[in-house]
This record gives structure tokens, C-alpha cells and sequence, in this order.
């Protein structure tokens, strides 16, 4: 379709308003047609002025639902590039003269009301189904929108003030506590914590950032402040460049669109040679004179393109449909009509291979060593109290702990007391009992050692990557819990479909290179590129 500037400012809802307004004025036009009365065989109803219900109601459909058309049409015109705007405008509005010549009994002929009026409803049907396609991919642009935060809170002389996150300069000094988004680009001046960049780099593992290091609005701080020096706002931060990228992919058009235009601007100067030799050719004959102006309407109006003003909007709408339901971003449309020809499959790993979320993937406890059933009992005991002690804590592990039962549909009992110990872990009380969870700090901080199968599991967990998180209860180490990036269910089937269709398939990813590694070797991915 022409995407011209009287087509692009409407809105999907504003088409799907006019075209759900056109069909219902356009159905009794249809009913009272002299035409389809006389090809259907029957009557409709007969009372005082029925005679113009075509009429009228033909003309608001035209006034409404068709100005769309003629401004487009206009536009096309100012640009010198005519097409399907053009078409569509030339077809209504010749058909709409000519009907209202007729009825006023200026022309013995029949009019053309009903057929003006589906025309206008159809290809109104078409444009919302295109527009639709399209505003739904502005889903991706909002996903990424929400990432920034509405305010934020930024360093004075005077001490602190929260402010909107659009009247940050470069230059401010500003504060983000533990569990909230960084609001713009910066460099850490103070403080230290984990920061979970997932979002923006594909790093699954929150990332240690201090004094000095550059952070990226959008992502997630862990369970430090951060005293950070803005470097770039608004369009200048990282995130407004993905953004772009985002919308220059839903602004590319496929080569059916292309191809189309060039078609429909073809089409307009057939069109209005034929008419003219329709005419001159019906003059010169003994017929009467409105013979010759009824056969050039008519082809004025059967060279409005009704199957291409729905085909590709369809075609488009589908594959943006398809491609959103399977989470594919469309760069470049051309890029997908031509992924027919495609021998190698790239894939990113967060969130594409795997959740994008921590989960627990393996529980080993003091003495597990199979996967019986007291075993698998004993584990969810721990998960279960290990998920109630982590379910007021912000850091990414432990959400990925709290969900990681939930998914298990393990009864949570109700904790107490709880307390964060930066840098360690989590203390609550849970059914009577003092219950520890937190990594190899704060085994130290306890002064307690895991036995020698929770040190074996944590050992193999680091080589994969894969961060450690122990249960401590009664002064002893119970349980170990291995917290990944987990991988998606599917990834498996759609990595062994690929290899036996003889695609080859590569990780691409911003994870650090043991994670990576280790999730390849889960899919059977031979390539890897890491870091």
C-alpha cells in the first residue's frame, strides 16, 4: 500500500470506525438496489421515499467513509506519484457523479450506489487491516517505553528531589536505590551493586557495577545505591537507539507493497487511456450519447484495484501477526520474504533460548543424590522454605527462587522478621525457625561449611556459569539451589527441527561465555559467539 501522509495520520481506530460504519449504512443500500433486487429476485420493502435510501445513504458513505481516499489521493498527487490512493479516489468519485446524474434523471441508466458503496467499505476493510498490523507492532516500541521510569531522584545542595525523568540534563547528579530502574545513561560515581542489564544486553547475570562504570537507563539496580553522574538523556541514551531501530523496522516495507505501488500508479494511467478510448471509440458510433459516458464510468470504476487493495494489507497483517505470536522482530520486511532462502539461524540467547529469568534449575540437598521420590520431596521442602524467607526480596535470584516455587505449585508458608544482608543474602523466620539464603559470603559470614556433594554441585555449577545459592537452617547448610537463565521448554524442538530441515544454528549473546557455553551444549548448538 502507498503509505502517503494522508494515509499514515489515521490511526486503526479511526478506519476501523469508518469501515464498521460504512457496512452498516452500506447493507441497506445493497437491500434496496434496483440491480441486486432484479439478480436476487425479490422485492424489498416499498414505503414513501424508499426510493432514495441508495441515494442517501450511498452519499454519507461516500462523504464519510471515502474523504480518506480523495485527501489521499490529493497528496499523491502534490507528491506527482499516483497509486492506490489515486485509484480508489478516481473509482468513488466518478461513480458517485455519475450515480447522483442518473438519479436526478439527467442520464437513463442505472446508478452505481451500491457498487460505490461496497467499494468504499471494502477498501476501508483493507486499510484498518493494514493500519492494524501496524499500530500492533508499536507493542514493541511501549515494551521498551516502560523500561524507563516516570521519575527519578536527583542529588542537590539542598539534599534530594524527585523529579520527572524528562528534566534530567546531562551533567546531574542523581540516586537509584536498590530494586529501581536506571532513569538515563551515566557513569557510577558511588556506591556498588548488581544490576540486571538483561533487557538492554542480553547479560542474564546481574552485573557488579562501581565507581566508574557506565550504566545503561532501562536496566534494573540490584541491592545497592547508586550515586550516578548522567552522561545521556532522551534520544541520546542507549535505549532511545533501540527504540529507533524498532521503529525503522515497522516503517520498511515489504517488496509486495512495493511492487504494488508501482502497479496501482501503472494501473491509474491504464485506467484513464482506456477510459478515453472507451469514449472516443463509443462517440464515433450510431449509439446514443450516454452509452458512450455509461461504458467509461464503468471503466473507471472496474480499474479501482479491489483485489490488491486487500491482498497485501492481508499479506502484511499475517505475517507481522504470525511473526508477533512466535516474539520475531521484523527488521526489514524485505528481510522476511526473503528468509525462504535462509541456511543459518542466528540466535540470541536471554529471553529468545532461555526465559530472560532467573529460575532455579537444579536443587541438591545435604545427601541428594538421585531423583527418587523422598529426594524430590526433600527438595521441594527446601525450595519451599527458601522461596517464603526470599518473597520480600528485590535482587533477580531471589525473585527467580519465589517463581521458581510458584511454578512447582509448592505452598509458601508466611515469614517474619525478615532482613537483606547486602552482598550476602536473607534472613527470615518461617515456621518457627531461623532460615538463611544467600551465597558463599554469607556461608562465611555464618562460619558454616556445605558438605562435600553441596560443594561438589556448587563447583559444577560455576564451571556452567551457573550462580550458587545455599539454604542454611538450624546453623547447617540443608540444600544448594542452582539459579540460571533457564531454557525455554521449546527451544530444544525448534534448535532439533532446524539441524534435520540441514540449518545450521549459531548463539550469538552478550552472556558471559560459561553461560553461554553451557546453555549450547543444552541445545545441541555447536557455534557460539559470547561476550
Amino acid at each position: 500500500m502507498n503509505e502517503s501522509a494522508g494515509h499514515a495520520a489515521h490511526h486503526a481506530d479511526a478506519f476501523r470506525r469508518l469501515f464498521w460504519v460504512a457496512l452498516v449504512l452500506s447493507v441497506p443500500v445493497v437491500i434496496w438496489s434496483e440491480h441486486i433486487q432484479d439478480l436476487l429476485g425479490y422485492a424489498a420493502p416499498a414505503f414513501p421515499g424508499s426510493a432514495w435510501i441508495p441515494a442517501v445513504l450511498g452519499t454519507i458513505v461516500f462523504a464519510y467513509g471515502g474523504r480518506i481516499f480523495l485527501s489521499g489521493a490529493v497528496q499523491e498527487l502534490r507528491d506527482r506519484l499516483p497509486g492506490m490512493m489515486t485509484l480508489i479516489a478516481m473509482a468513488t468519485l466518478v461513480a458517485f457523479l455519475f450515480s447522483w446524474i442518473v438519479q436526478l434523471g439527467l442520464l437513463d441508466a442505472t446508478a452505481l450506489w451500491w457498487e460505490l458503496a461496497t467499494l468504499v467499505t471494502i477498501m476501508l476493510a483493507g486499510h484498518w487491516i493494514e493500519m492494524r498490523s501496524i499500530s500492533g507492532a508499536q507493542g514493541a516500541l511501549k515494551e521498551l517505553a516502560r523500561l524507563l521510569p516516570d521519575r527519578a531522584t536527583r542529588i542537590t545542595e539542598d539534599g534530594e528531589e524527585r523529579v520527572p525523568t524528562s528534566e534530567l540534563r546531562e551533567g546531574d547528579r542523581i540516586l537509584v536505590r536498590p530494586g529501581e530502574r536506571i532513569p538515563a545513561d551515566g557513569h557510577v560515581r558511588e556506591g556498588e551493586s548488581s544490576v540486571d542489564e538483561a533487557a538492554v544486553t542480553g547479560e542474564s547475570r546481574p552485573v557488579r557495577r562501581g565507581a566508574g562504570d557506565a550504566v545503561t537507563a532501562g536496566t534494573v539496580n540490584g541491592d545497592g545505591s547508586l550515586r550516578i553522574e548522567v552522561a545521556a538523556v532522551g534520544d541520546g541514551t542507549r535505549l532511545a537507539g533501540v527504540m529507533r531501530l524498532v521503529e525503522q523496522a515497522q516503517a520498511s516495507r515489504s517488496r509486495a507493497q512495493a511492487l504494488a505501488d508501482r502497479a496501482a500508479r501503472v494501473l491509474t494511467y491504464v485506467a484513464l487511456v482506456a477510459a478515453a478510448v472507451t469514449f472516443t471509440a463509443w462517440s464515433l458510433t450510431d449509439a446514443e450519447p450516454s452509452v458512450a459516458v455509461i461504458r467509461t464510468v464503468t471503466v473507471l470504476v472496474i480499474a479501482c484495484p479491489h483485489a490488491l487493495g486487500l491482498a497485501i494489507p492481508l499479506v502484511v497483517a499475517i505475517s507481522t501477526t504470525l511473526g508477533a505470536r512466535a516474539g520475531l522482530l521484523v527488521r526489514d520486511r524485505l528481510g522476511l520474504e526473503e528468509a525462504r532462502r535462509v541456511d543459518t539461524v542466528v540466535f540470541d540467547k536471554t529471553g529468545t533460548l532461555t526465559l530472560g529469568s532467573h529460575r532455579v534449575t537444579r536443587v541438591v540437598t545435604d545427601g541428594s543424590t538421585d531423583g527418587s521420590t523422598d529426594d524430590r520431596t526433600e527438595e521441594d521442602e527446601a525450595l519451599r522454605l527458601a522461596a517464603a524467607a526470599e518473597a520480600d526480596a528485590e535482587h533477580p535470584i531471589a525473585r527467580g527462587i519465589v517463581a521458581s516455587a510458584e511454578e512447582r505449585n509448592l505452598d509458601r508458608p508466611a515469614a517474619s522478621g525478615f532482613r537483606s544482608l547486602p552482598g550476602k543474602g536473607v534472613t527470615a523466620e518461617v515456621e518457627g525457625e531461623t532460615i538463611w539464603v544467600g551465597g558463599p559470603s554469607l556461608l562465611a559470614h555464618l562460619e558454616v561449611e556445605p558438605s562435600r556433594a553441596l560443594r561438589d554441585a556448587a563447583d559444577a555449577a560455576a564451571d556452567e556459569g551457573r550462580a550458587s545459592v545455599y539454604l542454611v537452617r538450624d546453623g547447617t547448610v540443608r540444600a544448594l539451589f542452582v539459579v540460571a537463565d533457564a531454557v525455554r521448554d521449546e527451544s530444544a524442538e525448534a534448535i532439533a527441527g532446524l539441524h534435520d530441515r540441514g540449518v545450521r544454528t549459531l548463539m550469538l549473546t552478550g552472556d558471559a561465555r560459561a553461560v553461554a557455553d553451557a546453555v549450547a551444549r543444552e541445545l545441541g548448538i555447536l557455534e557460539v559467539r559470547a561476550e
